[in-house]
């Protein structure tokens, strides 16, 4: 499955709110990357990343919201994520439980990693 991304833009709150579908991984965090760069160029104080529809989430996609994470914050701005599916959540509590060293021998080392751990929690191993 793809990666669908809606944009939905509010000037009113400096808000852009972008509803993720689908799967985040390498061949899609591409054009994550690219609709994340357009709105750091944008004039919105936070962009919010709606994953109520994200399926599953690679290194790939990990590191596109990250670098985004860091360039809003670096321009005094905010990212921030919700609605996060139980295997993305357990993604993310994951990294937050990992020390700050390299684990993995390689990115595939990881993904495969990460996979596993989202398999177990929607069932699919």
């Amino acid at each position: 499955m793809e990666l669908n991304i809606e944009q939905h833009d509010n000037s009113e709150k400096s808000l852009l709110r972008l509803d993720l579908q689908g799967r985040l991984n390498t061949g899609t965090a591409p054009m994550l990357d690219t609709t994340l760069q357009q709105a750091i160029d944008g004039e919105r104080q936070m962009v919010l990343l709606n994953m109520a529809q994200l399926e599953y989430i690679s290194s790939a996609g990990l590191r596109v919201i990250f670098k985004a994470a860091k360039q809003m914050k670096a321009a005094g701005r905010s990212l921030a994520v919700s609605n996060r599916q139980p295997q993305v959540e357990k993604v993310f509590e994951i990294l937050q439980a990992l020390p700050d060293m390299a684990v993995f021998a390689s990115d595939a080392e990881l993904d495969d990693y990460l996979d596993a751990m989202q398999k177990k929690v929607t069932g699919d191993d």
